[in-house]
């Protein structure tokens, strides 16, 4: 079962270091605070780059009490777990809306939201992201562990690789999604899609 402590003591495996036990562990001080002020910041930037399937929530939220000053009638607060939103209102009605300071501006009395979450219950990752998410951790932590730039400019490059691979990966579990109005692409291409 992964967790973030076992996910940073693999990064430090892979840099041929001494593993941690927990983020304050007595024995490797150095490292334990290391990877606990890196983490999170990793996590959240690793969470923000792709809707990863096992890291999106649906919400409904109620508007706040307190109107925006001008431009939309409604203001939404983000949840406090939002790392990215990824759609606002549902397929057949779609909402124009702004994202201000962690609320949502829009013109509706409910807002559906759907989003990233900072998920931080690692064990219910897929086992690509938890791949990723070691990958950058021994990126981040290649320089302050090694002192050489050249092993931490492969491990980032590393990252990068795994990357792409791991979000073709998670978003091949998704349906194909329809671009644009159906309405204006079926008018422009007659009644039938394909182009005559």
């Amino acid at each position: 079962m992964a967790t973030g402590v076992s996910i940073c003591s693999n990064a430090l495996l892979m840099l041929g270091a001494q593993t941690i036990n927990d983020f304050a562990d007595q024995n490797n001080l150095d490292r334990a605070k290391l990877c606990a002020n890196l983490y999170p910041f990793q996590r959240d930037s690793v969470l923000r780059a792709h809707p990863w399937n096992c890291c999106i929530k649906r919400i409904v939220l109620a508007p706040l009490a307190e109107a925006p000053a001008f431009g939309y009638p409604s203001a939404f607060e983000l949840p406090a777990d939002c790392i990215r939103v990824l759609e606002v209102g549902t397929k057949d009605m779609q909402i124009d809306y702004l994202v201000e300071a962690r609320r949502i501006l829009a013109d509706t009395s409910v807002l559906e939201l759907r989003y990233v979450f900072r998920n931080e219950n690692e064990s219910t990752w897929d086992t690509h992201l938890i791949d990723l998410m070691t990958c950058a951790m021994v990126a981040v932590l290649a320089y302050p562990v090694t002192q050489s730039t050249s092993e931490r400019d492969s491990r980032k490059a590393e990252f990068q690789s795994l990357l792409r691979q791991a979000k073709a990966v998670d978003g091949q579990e998704d349906p194909p999604q329809m671009l644009g109005n159906e309405h204006l692409l079926a008018s422009r291409f007659g009644n039938g899609w394909g182009i005559r």
